[in-house]
């Protein structure tokens, strides 16, 4: 797995003061809740458990937490039984003599048993070091309501007192997290789901969702907090079979739409806070899928005002997308405006690259001829002429599988972007993927639930309905097995030791590039 940092001074970009004023019309009021950890747990090491390390019930009673003196390297750890997103607060008080020296106090919190299992000084990976987790505190006066001013995502807090003095002990009482969320959790309609796995994978999926909806779509709410064009268009989706929240999508279109470069390519992402930042990063893809994303809202809601804002930035974002197009109408890979297609370096992704812009293209089409622009029939035609280029290019007849790239490599992501691109036609798409399924499967060496997500609907797409759905079982199901309460950021089935980050404790288990399932349940399944 490989990702290269993009760091490019020299792009200026608009910022459109219309367009950003109505994101900011439809920021969300987020919704609240206090919860109350349920039960005190001990993390323990363990080979056969998920990274390691899982939590097992302590022999002390959470209702009896303030009795439980802490003095120096005493260590107790709190279950919020489900993944929270919120602020968390504590009381504290000394207990003995009177208090001759400070609480040293240091927090660790987890989504996972083994963040808290692994130390964290051991970590030497590429992504900095100060995502991990934790604070480390010194209070000087006690008793005190310590209410931390950040944002953190976890299920278990660590409380582990540095020092005290031999003269008196800590005790904590009333810890909570103050949750936050765009969205309430009882606003997704009930949906009858028969089988029992699919209907918890469909929940934990919902929760995912809900715990990344915050001041916009995050992309994982322990780490970035930032609003990804390839996580909102799939959150969207999501998001439409569950909470149907269309301010929120809304929102986001905008922000992208208002902070364009100067040339009109989209950034991959962008920061809210603590000003509206675009990242000086591109990927051709993910600036292509803000007309998908844009198509899906028009499909839900059919805002007529979002579509007369926003069309002219989709069409400019197309128009430079077509300069990477050659004469013969095949997409030139461009290092500086990379094709992601999935975290993968070890796969070409030329034919895939060449099947989004199809898939895209068509998309764009509906848009135009909403739009009644007079050139749609332009982008008809080159529909056909970048199908006919793929077809001739890319398919091998003797496989049945499309091949990508100088050595003719057949992976599986260019099989899923033409089916889902509908290159071919039903039948062929069909055979396609039973070809793919055959030569491809089981999938190995690719570790988002970005690219399982596009996998799958291509499964359902080419009428392999029972592939699909073992699919999420084998892979979302999986992640359900070991505890997830929340889907991760990356997760290899075949290596559940897998971190892109070279450790645990950096990786996120709550991404909302990971939340499809229940989108994919509700649209093929039920």
């Amino acid at each position: 797995m490989a990702f290269t940092f993009q760091i490019n001074h020299d792009v200026q970009f608009n910022h459109d003061a219309d367009l950003l004023a109505k994101a900011e019309a439809n920021r969300p009021t987020l919704q609240h809740a206090v919860v109350k950890p349920q039960r005190l747990v001990k993390i323990v090491a363990d080979d056969t458990a998920f990274n390691g390390f899982r939590a097992e019930p302590s022999d002390q009673n959470i209702q009896q937490l303030p009795s439980y003196l802490l003095k120096k390297d005493d260590k107790l750890v709190l279950d919020f039984g489900d993944h929270q997103v919120g602020h968390f607060a504590i009381d504290i008080d000394a207990v003995g003599s009177p208090m001759d020296a400070p609480l040293t106090l240091h927090l660790t919190f987890a989504e996972t048993p083994a963040e808290i299992g692994v130390d964290a000084a051991s970590y030497d990976g590429w992504l900095s070091s100060s995502w991990i987790a934790e604070e480390t505190l010194h209070l000087d006066v006690l008793p005190t309501h310590l209410a931390l001013p950040r944002r953190y995502a976890f299920r278990y807090v660590e409380i582990d007192v540095k020092d005290t003095s031999p003269k008196w002990q800590a005790s904590f009482s009333n810890p909570t997290v103050t949750t936050s969320s765009a969205v309430k959790m009882s606003a997704v309609p009930a949906v009858k789901i028969d089988d029992p796995e699919l209907k918890r994978i469909d929940e934990v999926s919902i929760k995912t969702l809900h715990d990344c909806m915050q001041d916009v779509f995050e992309d994982g709410p322990k780490r970035d907090r930032r609003l990804w064009l390839g996580d909102l268009r799939l959150q969207a989706l999501a998001n439409y079979a569950t909470f149907d929240d269309a301010t929120l999508v809304k929102r986001c279109l905008y922000l992208f739409g208002g902070m364009t470069a100067t040339d009109g390519k989209i950034p991959a992402n962008v920061f809210t806070s603590p000003k509206l930042t675009p990242d000086d990063t591109f990927m051709y893809d993910y600036g292509l899928f803000f007309i998908s994303t844009l198509k899906d809202f028009n499909d839900r809601y059919h805002d007529q005002q979002v579509l007369t804002d926003l069309y002219p930035i989709a069409k400019k974002e197309l128009t430079v997308a077509l300069t990477q197009v050659n004469a013969q109408g095949l997409l030139v890979p461009n290092e500086d405006w990379p094709v992601f297609v999935d975290w993968s370096n070890d796969i070409d992704k030329t034919a895939a690259g060449q099947a989004i812009l199809i898939y895209v293209l068509k998309q764009f089409v509906v848009l135009a001829h909403a739009m009644a622009d007079p050139e749609a029939a332009k982008y008809d035609e080159l529909i056909q002429t970048y199908t006919d280029a793929a077809i001739q290019t890319y398919y091998d007849a003797d496989q049945g599988l499309f091949v990508s790239g100088p050595k003719r490599e057949v992976n599986i992501a260019s099989q899923v972007w033409m089916v889902l691109a509908h290159v071919l036609d039903d039948q062929a798409n069909e055979a396609l993927m039973t070809a793919a399924v055959a030569k491809c499967f089981p999938v190995t060496g690719i570790a988002t639930p970005y690219m399982y997500h596009h996998i799958a609907a291509a499964l359902f797409e080419a009428h392999h309905q029972a592939d699909g759905i073992q699919l999420i079982k084998d892979y979302w199901g999986k992640m359900v097995s070991l505890g997830a309460d929340t889907f991760f950021e990356a997760f290899e089935p075949e290596d559940l030791q897998f971190s892109p980050y070279g450790s645990p404790i950096l990786n996120s288990y709550c991404h909302a590039w990971s939340c499809t399932p229940t989108y994919l349940i509700r649209k093929y399944v039920v």
